[in-house]
């Protein structure tokens, strides 16, 4: 996933409100998927053409990207190479998203990964306003913190902010409490003002809730 260079203000919207809907070739009045599906190539594809709700997944996602690819230019001295990575990240989603051809629920696996993609999306880029923002301290030492922007994206997403790295994730279910599984194979998990946060897998912390 291809993060911007710098931390993006949780209060500034770079949503997708500036990009049109020519710019990432989707039409308004459509109700296909963003592509051509004569020129569908796979099973996903197929599939999407055929399920009216995927194909809106499928124009929401194109909306979404078109909105990342906005706020990409927005990386000062590094335009194009965010421009570049986003749209090679893209590229392998896609090949991803037409791997479910190989699950048990076919249907279930696509719409998973268009979800999935679009919170990442939302979440790296800063393409919606928080729900909420919240710094944590981990390990019962202060200069160790964490701060998480919850997403209220239709599979809830995170972006999780550690020292001068950012990760994002999608929740996934738990027995209780919201756990998010997040890049790298770390997980972020809150119950109530508590969380535990692996950063990378198989080293969890401890982490409190700040109250400011």
């Amino acid at each position: 996933m291809p993060l911007p260079a710098q931390r993006t203000s949780p209060h500034r919207l770079i949503a997708g409100m500036c990009f049109t809907l020519a710019a990432t070739g989707v039409n308004a009045e459509t109700t296909g998927p963003s592509f051509d599906c004569a020129k569908a190539s796979s099973q996903a594809e197929d599939l999407i053409c055929a399920d009216a709700a995927l194909a809106t997944l499928d124009r929401r996602l194109a909306l979404r990207f078109g909105a990342a690819l906005e706020a990409a230019g927005n990386i000062e001295d590094d335009t194009e190479n965010a421009r570049t990575t986003l749209r090679a990240m893209q590229r392998g989603w896609i090949k991803g998203r037409d791997e479910c051809w190989k699950a048990q629920d076919v249907r279930g696996c696509v719409e998973r990964d268009y979800l999935t993609r679009e919170g990442q999306l939302v979440a790296a880029w800063m393409l919606e306003t928080p729900l909420a923002t919240v710094t944590y301290t981990c390990e019962d030492n202060p200069a160790n913190e964490v701060t998480a922007y919850f997403f209220d994206t239709e599979l809830p997403s995170i972006r999780v902010e550690y020292g001068d790295s950012v990760a994002v994730g999608s929740l996934e279910p738990a027995a209780s409490g919201s756990r998010y599984a997040i890049e790298f194979g770390g997980i972020f998990w809150t119950k109530g003002d508590s969380a535990v946060f692996e950063w990378r897998a198989g080293d969890p912390m401890s982490c409190t809730a700040i109250t400011r």
